[in-house]
């Protein structure tokens, strides 16, 4: 059931008086757009160093590799935006499958005013002070970095309009989240009435209710190939030392990692400083591009960029760190993204030809990618992980090996 009838139906925490009140006020303002966004990331790697872990265990995840427990986690973002202003106290919640593990109702609070004015729009300008030092770019998989690499931004040098030939960008449609600046009412999770983990188990499969007193009722399905992405699994020559003794003889480093069916595309970068003091960035686009590990992708943005050699495509399992990237950064961190579909609905559902000025009752997004986040090219010679993660209380006095930086970290962190 759909349509205006749904917007009094009440469920838990929204009274009826309320819903009704938004009732009334939705019939005679007219249509009151809503829009709502899910994003919904996996992270390994640093990233996914989960609280309540030993530090062995999550240093192990930061390898990709041994430790107990899960090595990845899962984080959620609900984001809900409306032209409405409710009568009374905003109120709004998510009801999510079971299958999520996050309890049955997820709290949309909506923030004070005065801290709503604290938090700058996502691109605002914040106090610009002027950088120093250079900026080294390559991109490219391979052995060796292509002719005309590195680019160069030298700060002390750098000109109005200079920086922009150096970092091309890529034409990406920029959707702009809800916030509490640009909506009457708003609301989010995780907040501090209650920031739940969502369980490495937690999958959002099933059917999702997002109802309150200042929008009309969400109700939308997220299939199985729209769930949270599985986690980046590395190959063991991207948990080694980089240079000849490990990678490749030319001191290239190759990465490689599992493939995820329902990853759209990948992007690999890694950031690392110099021993002069220079910034050395890298990416695995086969055309100069800016780093695009920070972003969401649309659907149809990723099938471009992977016709454009900006993404690697879906089938990607390996990609090599050119040799002169490893000795200008000798050590650097490493991140590697596979982004997942984006998932769109409406009530009423987009027409296939919508007329210009078609306006829905809601919109809702899901966007969803999978990040690790490691370093390269560090040497850690006593970092024996299977060896630590299982422990060595189960083994004889005798035979036990020396103190690993495992146990080192592990005395430095309170239990």
């Amino acid at each position: 059931m759909h349509g205006r009838s749904r917007q009094v139906m009440v469920l838990g925490g929204v009274s009826a008086a309320a819903a009704l009140v938004f009732a009334a006020n939705g019939q005679r303002a007219g249509r009151t757009p809503a829009d709502y966004w899910m994003t919904a990331e996996t992270t390994s790697g640093i990233g996914g160093m989960i609280s309540g872990r030993s530090t062995r265990d999550m240093m192990s995840a930061m390898l990709g590799r041994g430790g107990g427990g899960a090595r990845f986690a899962h984080t959620l973002r609900l984001q809900l935006g409306s032209q409405q202003r409710p009568s009374s106290e905003p109120a709004a919640e998510h009801l999510p499958p079971g299958a999520l593990a996050v309890g049955p109702s997820l709290p949309l609070v909506s923030p004070r005013r005065d801290q709503a004015s604290e938090r700058p729009e996502p691109g605002s300008p914040g106090h610009y002070e002027r950088p120093r030092g250079r900026i080294l770019i390559f991109w490219g998989c391979g052995e060796h970095a292509r002719s005309g690499q590195p680019a160069i931004i030298d700060f002390a040098t750098l000109t109005a309009g200079k920086a922009a030939p150096l970092f091309r960008g890529v034409s990406l449609h920029q959707a702009t989240a809800p916030s509490p600046a640009r909506f009457a009412s708003y609301g989010e999770w995780p907040n501090a009435r209650l920031a739940r983990d969502v369980p490495p188990t937690g999958s959002l499969v099933g059917e999702h209710v997002v109802r309150g007193n200042y929008s009309p009722e969400l109700r939308f399905t997220i299939g199985p190939a729209q769930d949270f992405l599985g986690p980046v699994r590395l190959g063991a020559s991207a948990t080694a030392a980089s240079g000849a003794t490990s990678g490749a003889a030319s001191g290239a480093s190759p990465i490689t990692w599992q493939p995820i069916g329902t990853a759209q595309g990948w992007f690999v970068s890694t950031i690392g400083g110099s021993a002069s003091g220079d910034m050395v960035m890298w990416n695995s686009s086969e055309v100069q591009t800016a780093d695009l590990s920070a972003d969401f992708i649309a659907g149809a943005d990723a099938a471009r960029l992977v016709q454009q050699r900006v993404l690697l495509p879906r089938s990607a399992d390996r990609c090599t760190v050119p040799a002169e990237v490893i000795a200008a950064a000798p050590q650097a961190m490493l991140s590697i993204t596979a982004y997942g579909s984006e998932a769109n609905w409406s009530y009423p559902p987009r027409p296939p030809r919508a007329p210009a000025g078609w306006q829905p009752d809601w919109t809702a997004k899901l966007r969803t990618k999978s990040t690790y986040r490691g370093m390269l090219g560090m040497a850690m010679p006593e970092m024996d992980v299977e060896g630590a993660a299982a422990g060595d209380r189960d083994r004889p006095a005798a035979k036990k090996r020396k103190r690993s930086i495992f146990d080192k970290l592990d005395n430095l962190v309170p239990r």
